[in-house]
């Protein structure tokens, strides 16, 4: 199938052709693990997970690297604040966050390495850039001449010539140049510091993930993924570095996630809206987080309130119930059903994975997924259609990394806590075993006073083929 990407070095989206035929390399900055992950983090991660989903669904190879920076100015001054290593800050956040992407449903990369564990490999990068004379030495700390690359700024589209008065830079009495960046910065006391040819010390921020990458999908390949607020210095100077130490093209395609807001504002501690994924997940199912970070594309920002939560609870509620209508006559398969190929709903793969692949176009996926839902709601269950249907739903369902709970209990969870105590599931069976009782013996009073209370402890009852289902609201 064909797959367009929205490449932000070019500002083109343009047909993916990966470097080797049937194989596609994917590098994802990941996060710098000096805290908790947050709402931010969560949306990037489920959004280049999807990525990599829809290239397998497409019979790539894929190789998909997300790093881990363990060692840079942040993890020094929280381990400085804590009182405890550096090294036992990266552990306790790293466990942090793979509980975090577990929770949100997103897989294991294939390679999650660490900056400290590859040091060596930062060395001889920023060896070769002193060589060829793109790099300097001063007083133990190695910095990179900006100014000798000429391409700098062709991702971020920023005149070097304006920087100095545009773009905050530290200033450093060391440097040749403000706009020249630390590649390997001299020790410090009590901070973590390895043997270099330039003396004791430790790396920059940006020559890890180009060491990372280069040692794990070599100096060029595919597919360099990250945040928005990313482009400009960072991936700005992986390029430079890259580029210029390798003497090859760095990237092919740049894929840059847009930014969250929380209620219409930047979310920011200081504003006091900073929200973890822990917390998230206390609050929201997280299933429920990830198809709202799903309803909007990739680039676009994306408003999280409690407003947009309740309005996509609803939507994959919808989604749902037509599982539950399969589920509940036919049970849930233990396995994945077959789907043939050019089968009754072939028309809905087609679409779905055309949506996906215009440049990862996640709200028309979905709105494929209604499309579907629609038909297996108006069809019933004696055609056969509706076992394809099903199959089907969960295939697409699967790709988005939606769709992993069983109807019924899907239904019987808070997709959004209440902050009040609610009735416990059992409390709630008791309760409508009492109504089936009353309906048995002509107590209609007693039978809606039931209904009456589950409905202002929300939940939702349905009479349907003899049987009485239920929901949270």
């Amino acid at each position: 199938m064909e797959i367009k990407l929205y490449n932000s070095l070019t500002n083109q989206k343009t047909v993916f052709k990966p470097l080797e035929p049937g194989k596609v390399k994917i590098y994802n900055c990941g996060v710098t693990v000096y805290d908790h992950c947050h709402l931010g983090h969560a949306r990037g991660a489920i959004n280049f997970d999807v990525l990599r989903r829809v290239f397998q669904a497409a019979g790539y190879d894929v190789t998909y690297v997300k790093n881990y920076t363990d060692i840079d100015d942040k993890m020094i001054n929280r381990a400085h604040e804590r009182n405890i290593s550096v090294e036992m800050l990266a552990e306790e956040n790293i466990k942090s966050h793979d509980k975090d992407m577990a929770a949100l449903g997103i897989s294991q990369p294939d390679i999650a390495p660490r900056a400290t564990r590859h040091i060596s490999e930062i060395i001889e990068i920023i060896k070769k850039l002193v060589d060829k004379g793109f790099a300097y030495e001063v007083n133990g700390s190695v910095f990179f001449r900006v100014r000798k690359f000429k391409d700098y700024g062709k991702l971020s589209g920023k005149n070097i010539d304006e920087l100095i008065s545009g773009i905050r830079v530290d200033i450093d009495e060391e440097k040749e140049d403000a706009l020249d960046f630390a590649l390997w910065k001299a020790a410090k006391p009590l901070e973590p510091k390895w043997d270099s040819p330039w003396g004791q010390g430790r790396p920059g921020w940006h020559i890890e993930c180009s060491a990372m990458s280069a040692r794990h999908l070599g100096t060029s390949f595919d597919i360099h993924a990250g945040g928005s607020d990313l482009i400009f210095p960072h991936h700005e100077n992986e390029i430079a570095q890259s580029e210029c130490a390798n003497g090859v093209k760095y990237v092919n395609y740049w894929m840059h996630n847009g930014m969250i807001k929380i209620e219409n504002q930047k979310m920011s501690k200081s504003l006091g809206n900073f929200a973890t994924i822990a917390d998230l997940v206390e609050t929201y199912h997280p299933e429920l987080i990830r198809f709202f970070v799903l309803s909007a594309q990739y680039r676009q920002s994306l408003d999280f309130s409690r407003a947009a939560l309740r309005k996509s609870a609803e939507g994959l509620d919808r989604i749902y119930g037509a599982l539950e209508k399969y589920e509940s006559v036919q049970g849930r398969p233990e396995t994945d059903l077959d789907l043939p190929e050019g089968g009754a709903t072939e028309e809905y793969w087609q679409r779905f994975m055309a949506a996906l692949g215009d440049d990862l176009n996640t709200p028309q996926a979905i709105a494929v997924l209604f499309d579907l839902t629609k038909k297996m709601n108006s069809t019933g269950m004696d055609d056969p259609w509706m076992t394809e249907g099903y199959a089907r739903l969960r295939q697409l369902g699967g790709i988005l990394g939606i769709l992993q709970v069983p109807a019924d209990q899907w239904f019987r969870v808070p997709r959004i806590a209440k902050e009040e105590k609610g009735l416990s599931d059992a409390e709630i069976e008791q309760l409508i075993e009492k109504r089936i009782q009353a309906r048995a013996d002509k107590d209609w009073a007693m039978a809606d006073k039931i209904r009456d209370q589950l409905n202002e402890a929300s939940i939702q009852l349905e009479d349907r083929d003899g049987k009485t289902f239920w929901q949270r609201k």
